[in-house]
């Protein structure tokens, strides 16, 4: 199947060439690649991330996207139909909880989700239409709340393209690519639409046979001044999942370390979602608005201890929603003076409402069912508002003061008696920022504010475990952050935008709901602090350079015997990226990614590798539509872990109490895909 693909792509390329001659390709502002100079935000570790970048750099999955914001490390524990894993500022994020994911203001984030809170899957996503990514960190801004105090991405699209686009990508391990994309105008406004389907075996014993398919439309209307857009998107995906695998077997020779212990895991997604946003802007205000409806669902099978818990049938279980989400957002502000200052005000509303039904977790066979274990229909409903103030005192002073209110109300029906309930509860989030600058193109910041994530709605009125079918307390509905931030950013050097950020974050506890287990995992209070230094160097027109370090210590707030580490926390992160554009009908990219190690247990006896790994493209244009692209993955062909974990399992022949081990999920080996693409 490859090689046929790869002969009919290579059959294309004489009709690429002879369809013009070659021209020299328009100039890239690499300039354009990001909007973080001075003056432009309220935090040095805020930024945003333009098309013009996104379109250079290669990405491996649709979720590493999410890598372009500085320090964010994205990888995959299982099949990339799931949610991928994210690491930010000291924090394991899981599949999102703690870090805020935005699509055209539609939250991505699941809440009270199957496989675990703030499930963040990105795969409904095209990043061929995504226009940027607009960046936060920490719990600082007042219309940021649920999932955000580790920080937020807002990903827009575009309104319209400016040429319509067609591309084939053929790889190693039957990955296949389809890609058409493109605007045309309607009425008094433009029609944008993008289809994409895709498939991919991986690399693993147990082909994969991921399938995805993706369209999207989108009308818009309008000016800058006044303008609307309505967007539908669609997605559905299925696959086979090896998952982590335990280092004994391979190493004993029992398992190949791209082999799975229960090659029946894996799952079946959709996800179909409407939404409307609004802009109106005139000398003295600006609002925004947008709504969104959703439906998803999700159908996921995983065996992580394997024969455990039942020697005889294996650990498999199947974790099963379906969701209905609906939501809005509107802020209005307005601009003045004040005693001859200059001063905004901004008030926004925020709701959210989530009906499932089922939310549940089955004991499954080779994905067949065997028993129920928890069976529950929740309501989850929000709602928040806040105040945000800005004040120009000087020319070298501005201040950002925000409050925001949040108030949830959970209706949980579960067939485990005594596991039912209605719970509410809300939370208050002061914010402040204060902006110093600039001098000598220098600015200086100094960020305050408190935030919150949502548990479970099921661990809030849990009272029996849904296993063991033991006693349980539930947990806090919300819990609440604090971080603080000192931060500056300068251009000082001609071509370079450098910024540093000092960092803190204490959570009041590390709760989360384990969707495997089908119950809340306890833990205590976290604190986290750090640094950051983002740079990105214009050497020449031609060419970008990015280096962006991190650093992190986490630890409980309370003694334990067990240990005072926070596990999965991530300490170092680094990546150094290059860009070269316009040198004639040649582009290309490198980007190296470092993950450094971190605990796995709470007393640190026990602790990941390190990760390495590069990426790199080179693309060549034909004419003013054709061109050609060769992508690296892994480039050096390390033999790296995306995911390490340390606990007990069971395989076949061992003690009933199972060993304790650790089990990793490799990275994917060198891999290389080649794209054709063309523009009309």
């Amino acid at each position: 199947m490859i090689v046929k693909s790869i002969a009919a792509l290579a059959a294309l390329l004489p009709l690429a060439v002879q369809a013009e001659e070659p021209v020299r390709t328009e100039s890239v502002e690499v300039l354009g690649h990001y909007d973080n100079g001075v003056g432009t935000s309220g935090a040095a570790s805020q930024g945003m991330v333009t098309a013009a970048l996104i379109a250079n750099r290669p990405a491996l999955r649709p979720g590493e996207l999410l890598e372009f914001v500085p320090g964010v490390i994205v990888t995959q524990h299982s099949g990339d139909g799931k949610a991928n894993q994210y690491f930010l500022r000291g924090f394991n994020l899981d599949h999102g909880t703690d870090f805020a994911t935005f699509v055209d203001g539609m939250p991505v984030n699941m809440r009270t989700h199957a496989h675990g809170q703030g499930y963040t899957d990105l795969n409904f996503l095209m990043p061929e239409l995504v226009d940027r990514i607009y960046y936060k960190k920490g719990p600082y801004y007042a219309d940021e709340g649920d999932f955000a105090s580790a920080g937020a991405a807002h990903l827009g699209l575009f309104n319209k393209l400016k040429q319509n686009i067609a591309s084939l990508t053929v790889g190693e391990h039957q990955y296949q690519r389809g890609m058409l994309a493109g605007s045309v105008p309607l009425g008094a406004g433009n029609l944008l639409y993008g289809a994409e389907l895709a498939h991919n075996n991986g690399p693993w014993t147990n082909p994969e046979a991921f399938r995805k398919s993706v369209g999207v439309l989108r009308y818009s209307q309008g000016s800058s001044e006044q303008q609307f857009n309505v967007t539908a998107m669609s997605y559905k995906g299925s696959w086979y999942a090896s998952t982590q695998v335990p280092e004994r077997a391979v190493q004993s020779g029992a398992l190949d370390p791209y082999g799975a212990v229960d090659p029946s895991d894996g799952g079946i997604t959709s996800r179909y979602s409407l939404s409307a946003n609004y802009r109106q802007r005139d000398p003295g205000t600006l609002l925004l608005a947008n709504a969104y409806i959703v439906q998803s669902s999700l159908s996921l099978f995983g065996n992580y201890t394997y024969f455990l818990d039942d020697p005889v049938n294996g650990d498999q279980a199947r974790q099963v929603e379906k969701r209905r989400m609906a939501g809005f957002d509107v802020a209005h502000t307005w601009f003045g003076k004040v005693a001859g200052l200059d001063v905004s005000n901004k008030v926004g509303v925020q709701g959210r409402y989530d009906y499932l039904d089922p939310l549940a977790l089955y004991s499954t066979t080779k994905r067949q069912t065997t028993r129920t274990i928890s069976e529950s229909r929740v309501k989850e409903g929000s709602l928040g508002a806040y105040v945000e103030n800005t004040v120009q005192w000087q020319e070298w002073l501005r201040s950002v003061a925000g409050l925001r209110y949040d108030r949830y109300r959970f209706d949980v029906h579960s067939n485990i008696e005594g596991n039912s309930g209605k719970v509410g509860a809300g939370v208050t989030s002061p914010k402040l920022a204060l902006v110093l600058g600039p001098w000598k193109q220098t600015e200086f910041f100094i960020n305050y504010g408190e935030g919150f994530h949502s548990n479970d709605a099921r661990g809030t009125t849990l009272h029996t475990t849904a296993k063991e079918l033991e006693a349980a307390d539930p947990v806090a509905p919300l819990v609440k952050t604090r971080g603080a931030e000192l931060g500056m950013r300068t251009e000082i050097v001609a071509g370079l935008q450098s910024s540093m950020a000092l960092w803190k974050l204490r959570s009041g506890s590390e709760l989360v709901f384990s969707g495997d287990a089908g119950d809340t995992a306890p833990s205590r209070g976290g604190y986290r602090y750090g640094i950051e230094w983002n740079n990105h160097y214009i050497a020449r027109p031609w060419l970008l350079f990015d280096l962006d370090l991190a650093y992190s210590r986490s630890h409980y707030t309370e003694d334990d015997p067990a240990g005072n580490y926070i596990p999965g926390a991530v300490g170092k992160v680094a990546s150094f990226g290059t860009t070269i554009t316009d040198i004639g009908p040649w582009s290309g990219a490198f980007q190296l990614r470092y993950f450094g190690p971190r605990p796995l247990i709470e007393d640190n006896s026990q602790r990941s590798d390190s990760t390495v790994i590069a990426y790199a493209r080179v693309g060549y244009q034909f004419n003013r539509h054709w061109a050609l692209s060769l992508d690296g993955f892994n480039l050096f062909n390390r033999k790296a872990s995306d995911i390490d974990y340390y606990y007990a399992s069971r395989l076949p022949g061992e003690p009933a109490e199972g060993v304790n081990d650790m089990h990793n999920h490799p990275g994917e080996p060198r891999t290389f895909r080649l794209t054709l693409r063309a523009t009309f």
